[in-house]
């Protein structure tokens, strides 16, 4: 695969979009990760919080098959403060 120059993600169609070198492009649908691997609500949590602030590292993840070992190490920037 070429190598992923942006991402952005599309609050409309629920997906992150992705650009690579060469001008390929792919939609990443962002509830079929969620029900993949968002088991707890704090896997959500953080889920919705890469989309929002890094959509490029979003797709890193996902396309790299890594999401579930990131969600395995408990990231908490998805938490909420009390």
């Amino acid at each position: 695969m070429n190598k992923l120059l942006s991402c952005r993600y599309n609050m409309d169609t629920n997906r992150v979009e992705a650009r690579f070198a060469g001008g390929t492009t792919l939609a990443i649908d962002c509830i079929t990760v969620e029900d993949e691997y968002g088991n707890t609500p704090a896997q959500r949590a953080e889920l919705g919080w890469l989309l929002y602030n890094k959509p490029l590292e979003y797709a890193q993840l996902v396309l790299g098959g890594k999401i579930e070992h990131y969600l395995s190490l408990g990231c908490d920037h998805g938490r909420m403060e009390d």
